[in-house]
């Protein structure tokens, strides 16, 4: 059953369902017509009021997930120079480690260090890459101390892009539209995008910031996040902020910037954060991204007049405006985000974002 969103950010929900986010079955969806139903009813609820929610039901062990987290740990764990070797300024296609404070939000350092995972593909054979979000197209880096990693991550990656376009097609029918609504933006295969973190604790009375990742949304379709057990990630509502709490085996899931544009505001991209730790101790966390394929553009869907009628917008930042041609959005992200590896592959192109 679900609980109305006020229920859930008040806290008078029933026990078992007292969290900041409503919890979806995604395993609903293989069930009776009526259970199908039940979960897209759900899923809109969810989808549209707050933006954000944890996904049970997904088919993916908890013990997997902690498979992947103690990879992380492993990863990060290693010598200085092995994580340099893969280094992300060594790749244009913006692969691989970055270290504490190398990546911006909203123009601030994000005090984490993280491994960034794509598709694994070859670079496109024309030399001349025009237009220029072609240059994210390429292979990832990995570090030879642990040579499992790639195997292991990029199958957990694909199994995760299976669970979104799942999710996506039935926010299509929670929208009154045919479940493949959308798949002509991902017929090649969706834009993945995986990242591994670490966010070191942080004395708050030594450091000016506990800014692990700065207030922002996130730019493509679906969002999948596995947490360790230590909290931080938090998600603005009209309540404030409040704490996505750890939930053993879920998934917490969120509505990108593209989804609502899509949608015309009808679908909610939510602003979220994390908060580094107190002094002594880690967090640790997988987030997958998935988005429409580089080349593609983002349709309007044509939502029926009730719900059209509910459609807010899509909410823009001034200082950082969405395109619906894909690759352009994802390349202008990347160029904000990294500027070391934006001024040493993008130089022309850095300067004007």
């Amino acid at each position: 059953m679900l609980h109305s969103t006020q229920e859930f950010l008040s806290g008078n929900a029933a026990p078992e369902a007292s969290r900041a986010l409503p919890v979806l079955d995604l395993s609903l969806m293989d069930g009776t017509a009526v259970e199908q139903q039940s979960f897209i009813q759900q899923l809109r609820v969810a989808a549209r009021d707050v933006g954000f929610f944890y996904l049970t039901g997904h088919g993916q062990s908890e013990q997997k997930q902690q498979q992947i987290l103690a990879l992380a740990k492993q990863l990060f764990a290693l010598p200085l120079a092995d994580k340099q070797q893969v280094q992300m300024i060594h790749s244009p296609h913006f692969r691989g480690y970055t270290g504490l404070g190398g990546e911006l939000t909203r123009g601030q350092p994000d005090i984490r260090e993280q491994f960034d995972v794509m598709r694994e593909e070859a670079v496109p054979a024309n030399t001349d890459i025009s237009p220029a979000w072609q240059g994210l197209i390429g292979p990832n880096q990995w570090p030879t101390a642990l040579p499992q990693m790639q195997t292991e991550l990029l199958n957990w990656q694909q199994s995760l892009s299976d669970i979104t376009v799942k999710l996506m097609r039935a926010l299509m029918l929670a929208l009154q539209q045919p479940a493949d609504a959308l798949d002509a933006t991902i017929k090649a295969g969706p834009y993945q995008h995986m990242k591994l973190i670490r966010y070191p604790g942080v004395d708050a009375k030594a450091s000016n910031s506990k800014q692990g990742v700065g207030a922002h949304k996130d730019p493509g379709y679906l969002t999948l996040v596995v947490q360790d057990d230590q909290s931080g990630l938090e998600v603005e509502t009209e309540q404030g902020w409040v704490s996505v709490t750890p939930l053993p085996g879920a998934f917490v899931v969120n509505i990108g910037e593209l989804l609502e544009l899509a949608s015309n505001g009808y679908l909610k991209a939510t602003l979220h954060r994390v908060v580094s730790p107190n002094s002594g101790i880690e967090r640790y966390s997988c987030a997958f991204f998935m988005a429409a394929q580089l080349d593609a553009t983002v349709p309007f869907l044509q939502l029926p007049s009730h719900l059209a009628d509910e459609a807010k917008g899509p909410a823009s930042d001034p200082t950082n405006p969405l395109f619906y041609q894909v690759g352009q959005n994802v390349l202008k992200g990347r160029l904000r985000s990294h500027r070391d590896v934006a001024a040493a592959h993008y130089a022309e192109l850095a300067k004007a974002v």
